[in-house]
């Protein structure tokens, strides 16, 4: 595994480990453990060399890093996309994942395989859907205060 490679693992480490610490401090540990479910299976992708994960974890990872902008932005009084109120902790997680996501994305571009641009595009755009689809589940009534 080259630089590029692990620095996007430890990328989605980071990101999945902040992302589940969220759910600890704000009392929904199932909520967030949904959330960053695909996540961890990308990560096993990446680990076991798949070329095309790179791609997946790029659109999840370009995910986090919208919504971090986004509560970003409402703390800042500028936009209320996002609303809710914040501890520390979580704005500090916020910063770990913003940071995790952006190192991530910069790391995924960096890295290389024999993947063609249809495989990699379609793996994108599934990977995309996934993580919204799982992140829209993760706030419906059964699991939005777990």
């Amino acid at each position: 595994m080259n630089r590029a490679e692990r620095t996007l693992a430890w990328a989605l480490v980071a990101v999945i480990v902040s992302l589940l610490l969220v759910g600890v401090v704000s009392h929904t540990p199932l909520r967030h453990a949904v959330q960053v479910s695909p996540m961890v299976v990308v990560l096993g992708f990446r680990l076991a060399r798949f070329g095309w994960s790179r791609f997946a974890a790029m659109a999840m990872l370009a995910f986090w890093l919208c919504i971090m902008v986004l509560i970003w932005l409402y703390l800042l009084g500028i936009t209320k996309v996002v609303t809710g109120t914040f501890s520390v902790a979580e704005i500090a997680l916020t910063v770990a994942i913003g940071l995790g996501s952006a190192v991530g994305i910069g790391a995924a571009f960096l890295a290389r395989d024999s993947s063609r641009w249809p495989t990699r595009l379609a793996v994108f755009l599934v990977a995309a859907a996934i993580q919204v689809a799982t992140t829209w589940l993760s706030v419906q009534p059964g699991l939005e205060h777990r």
